[in-house]
């Protein structure tokens, strides 16, 4: 472990020692295979960019000592961070802005007693394979397809007809649910197979239909994932301790909302370890479209794009970006694209806010971990990580330690287009994303 002296760190001396800080492989985890860096409640849904749980245990297992710490992520995601702290019996918080990573964060670090998830399970399906069936009594069982109207085009857009009604009735089924945890636990499994279902193109990142692909059947696919997730409940509840088995709500905090407003007091964390959106983090809105459009999150995907963090809708009218590099970052931008560089500021301009707001609710002493890649926009090389360590040491945060890793096992696109920016397939792009990402770690040492 490399620890800087107390001297604050000029932008060029961070840079410096980012861009010569080795690669180092036990960070990588490239030996994990799926099975486990998806166990327990961690692959109950796609998603972008996911962390594995083996990082966050790592950051753990390093910095947090005591048995009831707090553990603080303001991009929860799909909820890896929350899920972790959780196994361990810490107390959970965070934030986030989009309204599908909430529900995956919720359910993947709410164990649900085994059990009880099998009765309702075999339920659900039982209703639905009456609704599905042909037989004489069909009526008795029938059960309206859930479609929202406002979408349908959108939704047609992407699925057939047929999958279109199969998936309004699972819809309707789960809406039947009375139980809140156990409603949310099948949204999530609902919201997973919408891509499979749909012609979104295998493997895309990108909203690409392809006309050629064989949507999976709605109900054979949802019956499928469910066993999948029933049994990834069945081992996380097993690894729990017994005091969040009893009452997981007292040790979880989670709000939809922004990430530079944490609902926690100041003085309070232990230790924050997120990942945050990247500049283009648009684009996590159209990732999630479907789920978006399906259970109705949104009047419009364009209304749901303008509240993401650092999205070219945002403008401020006197926007104060106190890191040099990434002001350095904008100014180069703005000679290239000019739009761009007003997508970067109002990024950078919300990164510090939230670098601010996590020294105000660590302890003293506590720590804050950021992992984040560098890339390459339009030719322009955006310095992520150092502008991100300039910002933590300028919210007040010693410099104590950069860690960069390959990300092998890390869900997140490794090209993009250079001209446009937008993430690509391997075979249309010309410049990598986020082959090796770091983690930059800062200690608040005093109150300010």
């Amino acid at each position: 472990m490399e620890i800087i002296s107390q001297k604050k760190l000029t932008p060029a001396e961070i840079s410096e020692w980012i861009q010569s800080e080795p690669v180092q492989n036990e960070w990588s985890f490239a030996e994990c295979k799926p099975s486990q860096t998806g166990k327990w409640s961690h692959d109950y849904h796609r998603y972008p960019a996911k962390f594995i749980p083996q990082l966050v245990e790592k950051l753990l297992d390093e910095y947090v000592l005591n048995r009831d710490a707090h553990i603080n992520d303001p991009f929860m995601g799909s909820g890896t961070t929350i899920a972790t702290a959780i196994s361990r019996g810490f107390f959970a918080s965070g934030t986030d802005i989009n309204k599908i990573a909430y529900l995956i964060s919720k359910v993947k670090s709410r164990p649900i007693q085994p059990s009880l998830l099998k009765s309702k399970i075999q339920k659900l399906l039982a209703r639905l394979d009456a609704a599905d069936s042909d037989g004489l009594f069909q009526d008795t069982h029938a059960l309206s397809p859930l479609i929202p109207e406002k979408h349908y085009e959108r939704i047609a857009y992407w699925f057939p007809e047929p999958n279109i009604v199969m998936l309004g009735k699972i819809l309707a089924a789960i809406q039947e649910e009375p139980n809140p945890i156990i409603k949310d636990f099948f949204t999530v499994a609902f919201s997973h197979i919408l891509k499979s279902c749909a012609i979104w193109a295998q493997g895309s990142n990108k909203p690409i239909r392809d006309f050629k692909k064989i949507p999976a059947e709605p109900l054979f696919a949802f019956r499928r994932h469910l066993k999948k997730m029933e049994q990834g409940n069945a081992e996380f509840y097993a690894v729990v301790p017994p005091a969040v088995r009893e009452n997981p709500e007292a040790f979880l905090c989670l709000t939809l909302g922004d990430a530079r407003h944490q609902p926690v007091e100041s003085n309070s964390v232990d230790m924050v370890i997120t990942s945050s959106p990247y500049v283009t983090s648009y684009e996590y809105a159209d990732l999630h479209q479907l789920s978006t459009i399906w259970l109705n999150f949104a009047e419009s995907l364009s209304e749901y794009r303008k509240a993401f963090i650092g999205t070219s809708y945002k403008r401020y009218e006197n926007p104060v970006l106190k890191s040099l590099i990434a002001q350095n970052i904008k100014e180069k931008m703005s000679a290239v694209d000019m739009k761009i560089a007003k997508e970067i500021e109002a990024f950078f301009v919300d990164m510090q806010s939230v670098i601010e707001e996590s020294y105000r609710i660590l302890k003293v002493g506590g720590r804050a971990a950021f992992v984040i890649g560098n890339t390459k926009l339009r030719g322009i090389e955006i310095q992520n990580a150092e502008a991100f360590a300039e910002c933590m040491q300028l919210a007040g945060f010693r410099l104590e330690r950069v860690i960069a890793r390959e990300i092998p096992s890390k869900i997140l696109p490794q090209k993009r287009d250079e001209k446009t920016g937008r993430f690509a397939s391997t075979e249309q792009a010309d410049t990598e994303a986020y082959p090796i990402e770091y983690i930059i770690v800062g200690i608040k040492e005093e109150n300010t």
